[in-house]
């Protein structure tokens, strides 16, 4: 009692006012010392100005591959794509699970969230390592969601130290009624020996949408073992198929009657369900077996059932339970009009196409349905629990689990790793690459945007490029790191392992790096994050850095994602820097080297020979400090109020504004 009285005494007006409306409603409350301060950090963020590393950016940049590695803090870094909040359809990251050894906390953070430090390793004798991690994780919930497009998804990777503390923040910013499930993955072969109680050999991807209600989870592709179950040997023109249990297990009174067999003239009935297909297709299925079915009143309590016309109906004895038992045989010998229905059938059997509805044992079994491939959903769907089977129809997503074969080990990401970069790299949390496939899959659309906000070695990245590989997929990814103090492993581990996934340069058995695999389409960018932007420091700023700002956060209200992205014109203009996907061209007017100068006539007529020269199209969209000079052909920008805009920032006072749109 005395330590909730002194939570409570630490709780300011805003988080005691928020705790009682909770609780007063009924609802469940998450409360941990710094909380409001972590609640209200991410508003606190400056954008950074952002330089465009040639050296380290790979391929050539263009708009259908809009690709990005930023070297960073990933809070600051996802303030500074301020273009992009709204526009992310997944967000895939694997964030420090808090071990002892992965997870670091700046205490500066509470009062200044722009220091760049990474802070301190927070070690498992540090009594406030999980409130410190949940100060750390919040903001950068927060920001995630506001990234994400209304109908986007966050599928987040955790082990059991910070499940629990990670699924009440996720409730708390996403609301519980968005969680799409929990997957449980298996991450190794086999348990191992060094636990004192439970070895754990799963870990946990928790799935939350911005908006569950618009948000769709897509099939997965059908395995060769999916396919293999369908047939077709009867050479039937639909093309394969296999059998279907022709009753639904849901049971409904009016389906719950019997049908008898034209092969041998014994009863069959659904078991504890009912027949899934009506009393009219029935007939019409009983029917393709050349003899006529009539409705019949059998004495046996259920509603009518489909016999054969003409045909005597075998005795049901009062002792059999026809749900346990569902099949009724005759005793004895088969009257003469069971042996023509039974020749007719035979003959269709044997020289024509099985009906839909066909029975077993040669026609002796149970009834079965035809389930035809080309009416399968082309896909397979999606489980939390990665098995191989055939689940043809949808179900809400729950809280189970995914094996090896489905999502991979945590060995074979290490496995993959290596194979890449070679061993002494020295990180041992790398995620399968069949793992963040899946869900890749199942949760952005082919044109989509993937962003990974705690990168790590790459893999997110990895995985998008091999998935536009073997489809026709476009996805772009978008993938943050800084590393430590000692390895900012940005550029030499993520940039390289994605690097490396393009060239298909791997390391052979001897340690030597060669090409050992094909090639994949794609390329990016590598950004790194500066000093903190205000007014002062974008006019101060020389041109190569200005053109850098510029083309990486300009966007436009209407169409942001598709002409937002400005593909460099590296050639010697004095005014054009690039162009958008629809060719129209972008200036900067300067008045010298290092200044900004102002659209008049003189600097229009020179940027109008540049852009003829160069054949890019109208608007031309025109940076300055000033505008004097005006043409409909022109779309001005104000440097540097625009450019504070674009990153988000308030033209008058800096500051950046979070609030949701």
């Amino acid at each position: 009692m005395d330590n909730n009285i002194n939570s409570l005494e630490l709780m300011s007006k805003e988080e005691l006012l928020d705790f009682a409306k909770k609780i007063l409603s009924g609802g469940i409350t998450l409360s941990f010392n710094g909380k409001r301060t972590a609640q209200v950090i991410e508003r606190k963020v400056m954008p950074r100005i952002v330089k465009v590393d040639k050296e380290l950016s790979f391929s050539d940049y263009n708009a259908e591959g809009n690709n990005i590695i930023i070297d960073g803090e990933n809070l600051q870094a996802m303030v500074t794509l301020y273009k992009y909040k709204g526009q992310i359809d997944l967000i895939v990251t694997d964030p420090p699970y808090n071990t002892g050894k992965d997870f670091r906390y700046n205490d500066k953070w509470d009062t200044d969230p722009n220091d760049p430090d990474l802070g301190e390793l927070v070690t498992l004798e540090d009594g406030s390592r999980h409130t410190k991690w949940m100060k750390f994780m919040l903001p950068r919930i927060q920001m995630m969601k506001s990234m994400l497009k209304p109908n986007g998804v966050l599928a987040i990777c955790i082990d059991e130290r910070e499940f629990f503390h990670l699924g009440m923040l996720l409730n708390e910013v996403f609301g519980e009624e968005n969680r799409i499930g929990i997957i449980n993955w298996q991450k190794s072969y086999s348990p191992k020996n060094d636990s004192t109680h439970l070895s754990s050999a799963t870990e946990y991807v928790l799935v939350y949408s911005k908006s569950k209600e618009g948000t769709k989870t897509t099939l997965l592709d059908r395995t060769e073992e999916m396919n293999a179950k369908y047939k077709n040997p009867d050479n039937d023109p639909e093309g394969l198929w296999t059998s279907g249990d022709p009753a639904a297990r849901t049971k409904t009174d009016k389906d719950r009657y019997a049908i008898q067999s034209p092969f041998n003239g014994a009863l069959h009935y659904p078991g504890t369900g009912s027949w899934r297909n009506t009393k009219k297709n029935m007939k019409e299925y009983l029917e393709s077996w050349g003899s006529k079915y009539v409705e019949k009143d059998i004495g046996d309590g259920r509603p009518k059932a489909l016999v054969l016309k003409g045909v005597p109906i075998p005795v049901i004895p009062e002792s059999q339970n026809l749900d346990n038992n569902p099949v009724v045989f005759f005793e004895g010998n088969l009257g003469e009009s069971i042996l023509k229905a039974e020749k007719k059938a035979i003959a269709i059997r044997d020289n024509k196409v099985m009906p839909v509805l066909h029975f077993l044992k040669n026609g002796y079994g149970r009834p079965r349905l035809k389930r035809y491939l080309n009416q399968v959903k082309r896909g397979k769907v999606a489980l939390t629990f990665w098995a191989d089977e055939d689940y043809d129809e949808l179900f809400q997503i729950g809280c189970q689990s995914w094996i090896h074969e489905e999502s991979g080990h945590s060995q074979t990401g290490i496995n993959e790793l290596n194979y890449i970069l070679g061993k002494g790299h020295d990180f041992q949390t790398v995620k399968p690459l069949k793992l963040i496939e899946k869900i890749i899959q199942l949760w952005c659309p082919t044109d989509g945007i993937v962003l990974d906000p705690f990168a790590g070695s790459g893999t997110t990245g990895h995985a998008v490029l091999e998935l536009n590989d073997i489809s026709d997929a476009k996805r772009s990814f978008i993938l943050i790191e800084k590393g430590e103090e000692e390895d900012k492993y940005a550029r030499t581990l993520t940039r390289e392992r994605v690097r490396r996934a393009i060239t298909g340069e791997r390391v052979n058995k001897n340690g030597v790096v060669e090409k050992l695999e094909d090639e994949l389409a794609g390329g990016f960018e590598y950004w790194i994050l500066d000093k903190k932007v205000d007014a002062k420091a974008i006019l101060e700023m020389k041109r190569e850095e200005l053109i850098d700002v510029i083309t990486t956060s300009h966007w436009e209200d209407d169409k942001r994602k598709a002409t937002s992205v400005i593909e460099r014109i590296n050639k010697n203009y004095k005014y054009l820097v690039g162009k958008n996907i629809l060719g129209e061209g972008f200036f900067i007017i300067w008045n010298g080297k290092d200044s900004v100068g102002e659209l008049n006539q003189n600097t229009y007529m020179e940027l109008l020979a540049e852009a003829k020269k160069e054949g890019v199209n109208t608007p031309f969209h025109v940076y300055a400090r000033y505008q004097v000079y005006q043409t409909p052909k022109v779309r001005f920008y104000q440097i540097p109020d625009k450019v504070l805009m674009h990153l988000g920032l308030n033209e008058n006072s800096d500051r950046y504004n979070n609030e949701e749109d």
